[in-house]
């Protein structure tokens, strides 16, 4: 009885800790900090134009569509990999560590460029 009260905690510990393969369709963290910078960069830039809050909600599929379409990959491919890394706090909080740095960066520096903001 002893045996098996270490036994099955220490089977549950390594199950948890196993290393769990991402998907296929899962972007690599990369990609998906370099898609939350262009889209938050997006969401900045309709919300500073002088429309009202109905038409900025009509204007923003645009800009996501352009973030899209910049980075090469449909938008079911970029929520199916937000909702893997949401799933993950761990791994969810380490992309947006780096997307709110890239983000300060960004801002200091005052490098964001018309061309990388606007559809054409």
């Amino acid at each position: 009885m002893k045996k098996l009260l270490i036994f099955i905690p220490l089977i549950l510990i390594l199950h948890s800790c196993r290393n769990e393969t991402k998907p296929e369709y899962v972007l690599n963290e990369d990609q998906m900090v370099g898609m939350l910078i262009d889209i938050h960069i997006a969401e900045g830039y309709v919300s500073t134009l002088p429309i009202n809050y109905d038409s900025s909600r009509n204007l923003y599929p645009m800009f996501e569509k352009e973030v899209f379409r910049k980075h090469q990959v449909s938008d079911s491919v970029f929520h199916r990999s937000l909702e893997y890394y949401l799933a993950r706090p761990r791994i969810i909080d380490r992309v947006y560590a780096r997307v709110i740095d890239s983000l300060n960066v960004i801002e200091k520096e005052g490098n964001v460029k018309e061309s990388d903001e606007l559809p054409n």
